[in-house]
This record gives C-alpha cells, structure tokens and sequence, in this order.
C-alpha cells in the first residue's frame, strides 16, 4: 500500500518558503484560507513542525511572548527544507494519488514553485491521466464485448469521469500558463502570506 503523502507537513514547509512564523500564525493561515485537506487541527499542525524540526527541514529562529499570550517559537525553512518542499510538490502534481485531496493540497501549494517548474509536472500529470483513459476505455469495451452489463460497470465509468474532468481542467491551467494569463514571478510573494496572517 503507497505511503500517505503528509499534507499537513507539505503545507508547514510551503507557507515558510515564503516566511518565518510560528505554529499559531500557520494554523490561522490554514482556516482562514480554507486548506480544508488539513485535518486534526491544531493537533496535527504542531506535530508536523515537531517533525519537521526533528528531520531539520525547519529550525527554530527566535522565542518571544507578547503581552500575556503564550511563548511562541517563530521557524524558518532550511535549504534541504526547500529542496524537500520542491520535490514533493511536483511529485503530487505529476502523479495521480487515489486519495483526490493530495491533488487538491498541491493545487493549493503550487504558488510556492516557480511557474515553469509547475508548468512541467502538469503536462507530465495530464500525459499520465490521457494513459489512464486509455486504459480504462480498453477495459470497459472488453468488459462490454464479454457481454457484462453496463450496471457492472459504472464504478468504472464514474471514475473514468473523474479522470476525465480532471484532464480537461489540467488542460486548461497548462493553457493559461503557456499563455502568460496565468503567471507568478518565482514564487508567492511574502506581501500576499504577510497579508493574510496580519490581516487589515
């Protein structure tokens, strides 16, 4: 059985690519931006920065109180933090997961590589599905030839559906890019995550 991909590790890692922050402004970028694919707040959240600090792909960088609040740890990303960020991004947008959510994680994290490089694990993902649907076109005609009705064979139908959605909708995105409609210099600027921690 394939390994889980850890989401909720992937996106501690991508939000200090931008910015060092402590666990309390991570959560409250998570809820406030939606990344509902990250379950078991706050539990799992300061788990995956202890973890991640023990694998040293982030480091502790100051320890301060304000007022009466609780002391807070403030982490930033290491080098071997960014490159792991890198690689495990692309290999979620390239390679289709059966858990749908892990796709979702790194649609939502995609700002944090550079365009081209998101640019290419697309089209490498949209050449994986158009092999899939081959594959499943192949298998239902042959479930159909061996007179199968068609009622036992709509599990096969929905998730051919599924991919195909998915195909037309990557399509599109790889379209924008190659356009210049869909576009980022580098990677998220620090403004926009300053913006949504700081809040007006």
């Amino acid at each position: 059985m394939a390994r889980r991909p850890d989401l909720v590790g992937l996106t501690v890692l991508a939000m200090l690519s931008v910015r060092a922050a402590h666990p309390y402004e991570l959560h409250r970028f998570i809820v406030d931006t939606h990344k509902d694919y990250v379950t078991g707040l706050p539990r799992s959240l300061y788990h995956a920065v202890e973890k991640l600090a023990g694998e040293e792909l982030i480091v502790p960088v100051e320890t301060g109180r304000q007022g009466r609040r609780p002391e807070r740890t403030v982490y930033e990303i290491t080098d071997e933090g960014r490159r792991q960020l890198a690689s495990r991004l692309h290999a979620l947008l390239e390679t289709p997961h059966p858990d749908r959510r892990t796709f979702t994680a790194a649609v939502s994290l995609v700002g944090t590589l550079p365009a081209s490089g998101a640019l290419r694990a697309l089209r490498a993902r949209a050449a994986t599905i158009e092999g899939l649907l081959a594959g499943m076109d192949a298998h239902l005609r042959a479930m159909k030839d061996g007179g199968l009705p068609d009622l036992l064979m709509i599990e096969v139908d929905y998730e051919r559906a599924l991919n195909e959605a998915e195909l037309a909708w990557v399509r599109r995105v790889i379209a924008r890019l190659e356009s210049g409609e869909l576009d980022w210099a580098g990677t998220v600027r620090q403004d926009l995550l300053s913006q949504v921690l700081d809040g007006p």
